[in-house]
Formats: structure tokens, sequence, C-alpha cells
């Protein structure tokens, strides 16, 4: 199977679609999200997988947008624990580094040991496991990055510190993504899935949030997030994002049925097996 990623390899994401597809997969790094649906969209890969929601930093909203823009569809749901990793190359020490790069989002997760390490300059660069190629490259001892352990298995690292994050419960939750035409079916035998995600516009009138709200409620769904992404070109407007549980598929379908009595649009993103 050919497996679609956003970033370079070694990154989290290749590490989250290790551990959906664990034997036998080709990973194909995108440079874009936009290029992992394309991929979709074009039958290069099989499937995607991309993260939706960091436990400390939020959602990755661009996602969801690309999720309604596209015929595609999420088919599984796993969680992965974040564990950032100071990397180097080989023979490299602690106390030789001057700088330490990374994504922004990974500085963040792990100041209390970056501020520890005296005299060290931390930049900010476009991707975790990016950072570690780039060091590998260039060959200098006295720089490393923070990345997954994927990322100094792929690129030939030292880890010089593990698990550095400043908060052990940080965690991503990843979507298996495929073109909608091939979850169908599966949705449909799954009989394990207790979990919808749906795309869902309003009519502009006053209360329309809280009546398709309790319409869920009513029937049994359980929400357990909601997310709100404004709408390109119609300022003040906006797309909600929502996920919820549900006991049974004939739940999932009185919810559909319920959404669609008080919206424009609803669209279903996908039905899957809770993480």
């Amino acid at each position: 199977m050919k497996i679609a990623i956003q970033g370079e390899r070694g990154s989290f994401s290749h590490e989250a679609a290790l551990q959906f597809f664990p034997a036998g997969v080709e990973i194909v790094s995108c440079p874009l999200s936009a290029e992992v649906f394309e991929c979709l969209a074009e039958r290069k890969v099989d499937a995607a997988v991309l993260p939706i929601e960091n436990s400390l930093a939020g959602p990755v909203v661009e996602h969801y947008d690309l999720l309604l823009a596209h015929d595609a569809a999420i088919e599984r749901e796993g969680l992965l624990r974040i564990r950032h990793n100071l990397i180097g190359v080989p023979r490299a020490t602690i106390e030789g580094l001057r700088r330490v790069i990374s994504h922004p989002v990974a500085l963040a997760q792990c100041r209390k040991h970056l501020h520890a390490l005296k005299g060290v300059e931390i930049m900010p660069f476009y991707d975790t496991a990016g950072s570690v190629k780039h060091v590998l490259e260039q060959h200098d001892q006295t720089v490393a990055g923070i990345a997954s352990i994927q990322a100094a298995r792929e690129y030939g690292g030292d880890v010089l510190a593990a698990d550095i994050e400043d908060n052990e419960e940080n965690y991503t939750r990843f979507h298996v993504v495929r073109r909608s035409a091939d979850c169908g079916a599966v949705w449909r035998v799954d009989k394990l899935a207790n979990k919808m995600s749906l795309a869902f516009a309003l009519e502009n009138r006053p209360g329309s949030l809280v009546r398709a709200l309790e319409k869920l409620a009513m029937v049994g769904a359980d929400l357990t997030k909601i997310e709100s992404r404004p709408v390109p070109g119609r300022p003040w407007e906006y797309i909600f994002y929502a996920d919820f549980r549900y006991v049974d598929a004939a739940v999932a379908e009185k919810a559909l049925v319920a959404l669609v009595a008080h919206c424009s649009m609803v669209k279903e993103l996908g039905r899957y097996r809770a993480a």
C-alpha cells in the first residue's frame, strides 16, 4: 500500500502511519496537506494519514477544511503519544551544542528542557523531521533537531536526550483518510463503528445552533467535539465540524436526519471506531 503523509519522512505522521499499517507500506511524503488530498484524488496513493488534533496545541484546522472540500472521508482514528527527542549527528554531545532547531510547536512543548541548555540558540524550522534531516545533511555536531524517534532511525541520527516534552499527556489524534467511494463499503460492514464526524452549515436564524445540537441529543448522539471555521468570502458565516459517539448505526442515521432539518448543508465525513 502507498500511504501519503504531510511533511518529511520520519515525522510523527510517518510514525502514526506505521502504527496504523505496521507491515508492507510505502510512505509518500508531500510538502503540503493539499497535495496529500490531490494524491488521493488522482489515485497515486491508497490512503492518507493526517493529524487532526493535538491534546496540547489544539486542532489542525486546515485538515478540517480539506476534508470538506474534497471527495474524501475518514476510515479510521488513532492516538499517538508524542515523544520529543533531541537528535544530533553521531558523536555529538549535549555539552557541544550551540543551536537547536525544530518546528515551533515542538519547541514550545519542550520549553523547560530547552531553557536548561544554557548558551544554546533556539531556532524555529519548518518541520520536526525536517530539522533532523537538515542536521544530518550538514554534519554539524553543534546543531541538533527535535523530532520523533522515527526521524533518528530514518536519517541515522543519535538521540542525545529522549522524551524531553514538558507534558507527558501529549497526544495527537490521527485519521486514516481514503476516497469516499472506498470508505462507503467499510462503514456499512464495520459493526464496531461508534463515532461519526460531520460538517454542517446552519440557517441564519437565532438559536439555530442550539436547536441543531438539541436534536442530536434527543436521538442519543453523544457530542464529543465541535469546531467552527469561517466560510471563505462570506464574512461572519461559519461551517461547524462535529464528532459524536453513538451506540448503533440507527442513532447515526437519526442524527443525520435531525441535522438536515435544521441545516443548509450537511456532509458526513466518516464513521469509524473511536480511538
